[in-house]
């Protein structure tokens, strides 16, 4: 994540490569979960611990996106229309860059979420944690270029950009921690629990958000190629690691 916005620094990508990037994470993250979560779980025949688990993945990602949402609408600026009068509708820019709480708060616990799942696919297995560590370290590459690519519009310098993007980084290394120590003895049903919710984040990872962002750019025969190069990627190493 750190590199992503140090390269978004010294010279950001343009918007077709940033969605063939969005797009390749999308397809490895969601070949991690059909060749490696997905398995598994239906392996252990548990349909009412699957279902708990998943719902409860579900719901906790919605109230997330409503939670960060509406932090993000409250760092929105005012509308030309709430300019104040004799000000010809134009807003006047700000003296000093502040930080934009809502867009930081949003992808501390996005990245929060990213711990948490990488835990829970060592609980898995080493094999699926590691798979999953690679698939995470792409979609946290692109998330610290779209992070100082957006600090930089506000006006923050280029090393203050990379700081606070490294700050909010901090974040996976606690999620990480909490997975790893409270899934360590997790068995049986539990860890059925457990692979279920992370397989709901981890979907709703790469639907809601990856191949949202993807598609904001034009959408292009070579990009849509880049989330089946990623999925095959995973897929064979997958087969041969």
């Amino acid at each position: 994540m750190i590199a992503g916005a140090a390269l978004a620094v010294w010279r950001a990508p343009g918007p077709k490569l940033r969605s063939a990037i969005l797009h390749f994470a999308a397809g490895v993250i969601f070949s991690v979960v059909a060749v490696e979560l997905l398995p598994d779980i239906v392996q252990h025949h548990a349909p009412y611990e699957v279902a708990l688990g998943f719902g409860l993945g579900v719901a906790t990602m919605l109230g997330l996106r409503y939670f960060t949402q509406r932090l993000e609408k409250k760092e929105e600026p005012g509308e030309v229309g709430d300019a104040p009068a004799g000000s010809a509708g134009v807003t006047a820019p700000p003296t000093a860059a502040s930080l934009p709480w809502g867009l930081l708060v949003a992808i501390g616990i996005d990245i929060l979420i990213d711990g948490l799942l990488l835990g829970i696919g060592f609980a898995a297995g080493a094999k699926e944690g590691t798979l999953l560590a690679i698939a995470l370290t792409i979609e946290l590459l692109s998330l610290g270029l779209a992070t100082a690519i957006e600090l930089r519009q506000d006006g923050h310098g280029k090393g203050r950009a990379v700081a606070i993007v490294a700050g909010t980084s901090l974040m996976l290394l606690v999620g990480a921690g909490i997975g790893t120590t409270v899934l360590r003895g997790a068995t049986g049903n539990l860890l059925e629990i457990v692979l279920s919710f992370g397989l709901a984040a981890l979907l709703f990872l790469v639907t809601e958000e990856l191949l949202t962002e993807a598609h904001e750019e034009t959408e292009t025969p070579l990009l849509t190629l880049a989330f089946f190069v990623g999925f095959l990627l995973f897929l064979i190493l997958g087969m041969v690691a």
